[in-house]
């Protein structure tokens, strides 16, 4: 099922990253400004056409046009437009870390999209070769899924305020030296376990709308969601964009209160933890790090009937998913999806002295690459009917990968293979994997 291209909304995060990572410019990511006093200051304006083809959109051209550090240092934008032979197409506009006119600590993060799809592939039940089985589910079977054509779109906007508690107290905005891509002054010895002293808090409310429309032969979708995601997130890492030491926590509730054009009302809670461990540098190695993470989530509307009707569900691309860019990577995206769902993940993240870019001046001037990362790393997990710690942890799915990530002009740039037993997947995507 993995072999060949992945589906259309994997290709399609990863094009939207990668353009993002070049947009960039100079370092900057959640309320932090990363300068390198080594490096001159980049152009803060990229505007360029590009191209690719794959399966699902045929021979394609773009345009990315983005502003680094407007309308203030922390700040980015950027706008794009893709269009396909194949008939598909989308545009996107995104916004990172613009502080709200006349408040300190209010920041926001507002995403726009609208696409028209000619392969959409969903977990989703309809598929008449499978007629008692839940697509999706934990046993599921890997071809279990419908395809068609149809429309894709998404509005967000994340309200976050930085609590005065913590580094927060003094630090709105943090601006960190770095010296080829890592932190010149490491802030291990700041950490602690007490949130009251130690990272910065957040408090965020993110209002949500999406709709997405699936028309197939073996069915047609019309589902429409819109509600708030609440969360509180605990960002205790010495250094953001890839941690070293540290930890960080969120906890998170979304609520479809089944208003306006809603196709039905529901509610998931979740948290995740993630945290590192340094193992120090060595003669070959500038950085070594084990990096872990735990995540849960579980939606109490969940109203499964006797009849095999389910009412009161997140949509499959939200909620107790598992498979893609993030969790689950050897499988497609949104594989599997459920009820309630455990994650496990651990990496081996290693900076070697080595980098090849150094070599080519031409092209290390456009890229920027300070650091090449290799990453093995090993993921288990599983989704459930019901949130149950024993049924969670038995038949889990599990896979092993490599990961090939590099510092880009200010983000990570991340390329990782994994394998299951569906076979293999291929995931690209900006940022490390956790805390997305």
């Amino acid at each position: 099922m993995i072999s060949g291209l992945p589906p259309v909304r994997i290709v399609l995060a990863a094009l939207l990253s990668l353009m993002f990572v070049l947009a960039v410019g100079p370092g900057a990511r959640g309320q932090s400004i990363y300068v390198d006093p080594r490096q001159p200051v980049a152009d803060p304006v990229l505007s360029l056409p590009y191209a690719f083809y794959n399966e699902n959109f045929g021979y394609a051209a773009g345009w990315v046009h983005a502003i680094g550090g407007v309308p203030e240092p922390q700040s980015t934008l950027l706008a794009t437009g893709i269009v396909g032979s194949a008939g598909s197409g989308m545009v996107a506009l995104l916004g990172r870390d613009i502080r709200v006119p006349g408040t300190d600590r209010f920041f926001v993060d507002p995403i726009m999209s609208v696409g028209y799809f000619n392969t959409i592939e969903s977990y989703i039940d309809g598929n008449p070769k499978f007629p008692s089985e839940r697509a999706g589910s934990n046993q599921s079977d890997e071809d279990n899924f419908v395809d068609g054509t149809g429309w894709d779109n998404l509005a967000r906007l994340r309200i976050k305020y930085v609590l005065p508690i913590g580094f927060g107290h003094n630090e709105i905005v943090t601006t960190q030296k770095i010296d080829r891509g890592l932190p010149m002054d490491s802030r291990a010895a700041d950490l602690s376990w007490n949130p009251l002293e130690s990272g910065k808090s957040y408090l965020e409310v993110r209002p949500f709308y999406r709709w997405q429309e699936i028309d197939g032969d073996e069915v047609e979708s019309d589902l429409k969601t819109n509600g708030l995601e609440l969360s509180y997130f605990w960002d205790n890492r010495d250094f953001v964009p890839n941690p070293s030491v540290g930890n960080s926590l969120r906890l998170v509730a979304n609520r479809d209160f089944g208003l306006f054009d809603s196709s039905d009302s529901w509610s998931v809670v979740q948290a995740e933890i993630d945290g590192y461990v340094p193992l120090g540098a060595t003669k070959r190695f500038r950085q070594r790090v084990i990096a872990f993470d735990f995540w849960t989530v579980d939606s109490p509307s969940w109203d499964a009937r006797d009849n095999g009707e389910i009412r009161h569900r997140p949509p499959p691309y939200t909620g107790a998913t598992l498979g893609g860019l993030w969790r689950m990577r050897g499988f497609p995206s949104q594989r599997f999806n459920d009820k309630a769902a455990i994650y496990y993940a651990l990496e081996l993240r290693l900076i070697p002295e080595w980098n090849p870019f150094t070599n080519w001046p031409t092209l290390q001037k456009h890229l920027g690459v300070q650091w090449l990362q290799f990453v093995p790393f090993v993921e288990v997990g599983r989704v459930a009917p019901s949130w149950d710690a024993q049924n969670l942890h038995q038949s889990m799915q599990w896979d092993v990968g490599f990961g090939i990530r590099a510092w880009a002009k200010g983000l990570v740039v991340r390329f990782d293979t994994a394998v299951s037993n569906e076979g293999a997947g291929v995931q690209m995507m900006v940022a490390q994997p956790f805390q997305f």
